[in-house]
């Protein structure tokens, strides 16, 4: 899939300058991952993937987006590294085994063992 310069640089940077928001990282992550992620598990989906969007992408190892001091200067940022990189580039999967899929009620439940997690299940609609 091609995915937007600052959608990867959200990933390798762990900083947000995601033009589009946060469905566009959604979309990245689920991409290379082949799961469909829950909020919870984006930090972890992106540490997977990380290191292989910088193997695909070694040129952007070094960038790291500044302190913003208002909205225009990160528009005029994000312009300046769209120039100087390109607005989108073509981005594979996750190499078979790099992503451990894990239930989203079960890592929930990891992350936050003192919240209480109950699962509801519907009846399928017909």
């Amino acid at each position: 899939m091609k995915a937007h310069l600052g959608d990867i640089l959200t990933i390798t940077t762990d900083r947000f300058v995601a033009p589009d928001g946060i469905g566009a990282i959604y979309n990245l992550l689920n991409h290379m991952t082949g799961d469909n992620l829950f909020t919870h598990q984006l930090p972890r989906a992106a540490d997977e993937c990380k290191p292989e969007l910088l193997r695909q992408h070694p040129d952007l190892a070094g960038i790291e987006p500044p302190e913003f001091r208002d909205e225009e200067h990160f528009w005029s940022w994000l312009d300046e590294q769209t120039g100087r990189y390109g607005t989108h580039r073509e981005v594979q999967p996750l190499p078979p085994g790099d992503h451990t899929r894990i239930n989203p009620l079960d890592e929930l439940a990891m992350n936050h063992p003192d919240v209480k997690v109950i699962a509801v299940e519907l009846p399928p609609t017909p």
